[in-house]
């Protein structure tokens, strides 16, 4: 059955991702986190000021002075995730234990903050080619969009179902969706990829 990530399209999606375990994609939505905490104990001042540098060096001038960067022990099997509106990137402690990834890590992180502020108010895909061009420019050009970290893996069973009106197309989810979400691919063949309720996802089993 094709992951949920594939074919939903979010109205008014939060600009946060990051590295997960393959098959899965963290945001705010899958971790449950509202908003990332912040604090001066667990930020990195000198993975501030390396991210903060690769910022100006490719245009993102602008926002480097806001960028901030944490160890957030609240991450459990993403290696990081970035969020763009609070100019965040958060780095998950057990990187500590793989030293040669981190500098990886935040580049990739990094890759999404300056892929967002290139874009503007225009929404662009997590892993699409405006993140792929940023991480060429930051100097990971053969990045992945999933680590392969050994890093536990939790595993939550679908609880919801949702069902797209129009191609029948099914969507399991361990939460429920809170806000209006459509099926991506009828919102691409029928509407230029924007979002159409016609399209919206209807729950049909809990």
């Amino acid at each position: 059955m094709p992951l949920l990530r594939q074919l939903e399209f979010a109205f008014h999606t939060r600009a946060v991702a990051g590295i997960g375990d393959p098959g899965r994609v963290y945001t705010s939505r899958d971790t449950g986190v509202t908003d990332p905490g912040y604090n001066n104990v667990d930020r990195n001042p000198s993975l501030e000021t390396k991210a903060r540098s690769l910022l100006r060096a490719n245009g993102g001038g602008r926002i480097a002075n806001e960028l901030r960067v944490e160890w957030n022990s609240r991450l459990k099997t993403a290696a990081g995730r970035a969020d763009y509106r609070q100019k965040l990137i958060s780095l998950n402690p057990r990187l500590l234990e793989h030293p040669d990834e981190i500098d990886r890590t935040l580049r990739h992180e990094l890759a999404h903050v300056l892929a967002q502020f290139r874009a503007g108010r225009r929404r662009i895909l997590p892993h699409g080619e405006e993140w792929r061009t940023a991480c060429r420019d930051l100097g990971i050009a053969d990045e992945k969009r999933c680590h392969n970290l050994p890093f536990p893996a939790r595993t939550c069973a679908a609880r919801f179902l949702y069902r797209c009106q129009n191609c029948r197309q099914e969507f399991p989810r361990v939460r429920r969706v809170r806000r209006a979400v459509a099926c991506l691919a009828c919102c691409r063949k029928h509407n230029g990829g924007e979002f159409d309720a016609r399209f919206r996802l209807r729950l049909v089993s809990a």
